[in-house]
């Protein structure tokens, strides 16, 4: 069963239009058979975000779980929104999960699964992954968390020249005397 399948037996809701950027940066970048997303956070409409503070003092590991949950459906509304379509999602490679933890917090992993556990109801196998979770003194906007992170894609990578044609040298500017 493909990931756009799933999603649909599970009831799950991509947002369909991904929040924007925060700053001069786009929210994905293929590269071969590989897409690079971008941080994002709990941010569904216009720019505010559902849920700000600190895990540790203001929400509780259980509370953090559900937005790092939150996170992946808008990082899979962003790979959506560039690829077309989830099923063209080979596997998940890479995970960055942040949290805005009082300091001394140290499950940070345990939060982070909100968002692993998610990948895997959507890809099964295919979507677990290479994964750091890690504290941070704070993050953008008073987020909880931000999560980033790569895919592989099915078939080949973007077409490249074929084999044995140079590129033209371009000409040279005549000189005016």
């Amino acid at each position: 069963m493909g990931a756009e399948a799933r999603i649909k037996e599970l009831g799950i809701t991509l947002p369909s239009s991904p929040p924007r950027p925060m700053g001069n940066y786009v929210p994905g970048v293929r590269v071969g058979n590989l897409l690079f997303l971008s941080g994002h956070g709990p941010i569904r409409s216009g720019d505010q975000p559902l849920k700000r503070g600190r895990v540790g003092a203001d929400m509780s590991r259980e509370e953090a779980y559900k937005v790092a949950r939150e996170v992946g459906l808008n990082l899979l509304g962003s790979a959506r929104t560039i690829l077309g379509s989830l099923d063209k999602v080979k596997r998940v490679v890479k995970v960055l999960g942040m949290v805005n933890a009082v300091e001394g917090y140290g499950e940070q992993p345990l939060v982070i699964n909100g968002f692993s556990d998610l990948m895997v109801e959507v890809f099964g196998e295919n979507g677990r992954h290479a994964r750091s979770a890690v504290g941070m003194g704070s993050l953008p906007a008073g987020i909880p968390v931000e999560i980033e992170m790569i895919l592989e894609l099915n078939g080949a990578s973007a077409p490249a020249r074929k084999a044995g044609r140079a590129a033209k040298p371009a000409k040279k500017a005549k000189r005016r005397r």
